[in-house]
């Protein structure tokens, strides 16, 4: 699988070269040779934004639908409603983080899914 995609990325790489060369032949008799690099380059730098334009908006998280009830919206309901309940929630938290962070992580897998904690295993 690692031999393929090295054959693609070579592929790709020598793909772009032959391109870049079919365009600096294409122009090389309107503007001479300086000209046809400058255009070369000129496409390599427009093909390198578009990518980098495309990756930017594919990486953007997708905002949150007012109606949506999310997480840190539930998160930050639970802590204006009941500020005492969510000041000994998160000092119990701490605590338990220090014990045991095991089980600080299926806590807060629970609270994401909105299941129960499993049980706790006793050690022998």
């Amino acid at each position: 699988m690692l031999a393929g995609a090295s054959a693609l990325a070579v592929s790709a790489g020598v793909l772009v070269v032959a391109l870049a060369y079919a365009l600096f032949a294409l122009v090389r008799p309107y503007v001479g040779p300086s000209g046809g690099a400058a255009v070369v380059a000129g496409a390599a730098a427009l093909l390198i934004a578009l990518v980098g334009f495309l990756l930017a908006m594919a990486a953007r998280p997708p905002k949150p639908k007012p109606g949506e009830n999310n997480l840190v919206e539930r998160l930050l309901d639970f802590v204006k409603a009941k500020p005492v309940t969510a000041i000994g929630g998160a000092i119990a938290a701490g605590i338990l983080a220090i014990r045991n962070p095991g089980y600080l992580g299926s806590v807060i897998r629970s609270f994401v899914e909105g299941q129960e904690p499993p049980p706790r295993r006793r050690r022998r």
